[in-house]
């Protein structure tokens, strides 16, 4: 199977992730079928994470491996979430292929999750740190949307400060069922705990905004 990277896109990434401080480890969950990407993000995950020895991937079945679906809330396939270097979730989950104009929250979110420091102002991290009810932020994509990557990121980001927060990326068009039953009709859309809603790639402050209204 030829690869998805080709040799200039293998050696940017590389040098992208380079600056990585802990490991990370990506655990993807797939089943025969149905299953549209499946086999394509499985050989994406498979070629990043052999592009730096601090990235470890595991794949499991939806199905046999149900407990581990469970505990990480997934439902959905392809799905994949990232654990810290102690093995723990921290909200960071992406459903569907992290491809196209998406592969840079993908890729952020490794740098992120290994320790890398965000920059963001101390009064912004204590706000975060402050979100005290449980928080789960749907950030729909498509994989041609060149804003849906910061949007994903900073759901993410705050997910990572705050283990109330779950980020999650969903690719609208491979999962197009809950498109509809979200009124998915632009993308980046943003669903906070399924009612409040934000369109385009807003700044941390209006997620802010809508969480500390929960």
């Amino acid at each position: 199977m030829p690869t998805l990277l080709n040799q200039d896109l293998q050696n940017q990434i590389r040098e992208f992730l380079a600056p990585m401080k802990e490991k990370v480890t990506l655990v993807l969950f797939t089943q025969e079928s149905p299953c549209e990407t499946c086999t394509e993000t499985r050989q994406l995950l498979s070629e990043v994470s052999a592009l730096n020895d601090k990235i470890t991937f595991i794949e499991k079945d939806l199905i046999e491996d149900i407990k581990d679906a469970d505990l990480y809330g997934i439902n959905l396939t392809p799905s994949f979430v990232m654990l810290d270097s102690e093995g723990n979730y921290r909200g960071v989950k992406f459903n569907g292929i992290p491809a196209g104009h998406e592969i840079n929250s993908f890729l952020t979110a490794i740098i992120d999750m290994s320790g890398v420091d965000f920059g963001f102002d101390q009064e912004i991290i204590d706000r975060i740190k402050k979100i005290d009810k449980p928080v789960n932020i749907k950030v729909f994509v498509t994989l041609s949307c060149p804003h849906c990557p910061g949007a994903v990121t900073t759901a993410q980001r705050l997910a990572m400060l705050n283990k109330n927060i779950e980020g999650e990326m969903i690719e609208a068009q491979t999962f197009y069922h809950l498109s509809e039953q979200y009124n998915v009709s632009g993308v980046p859309k943003i669903v906070i705990n399924e009612k409040h809603e934000l369109l385009g790639n807003q700044p941390i402050e209006a997620f802010l905004s809508q969480l500390e209204k929960l």
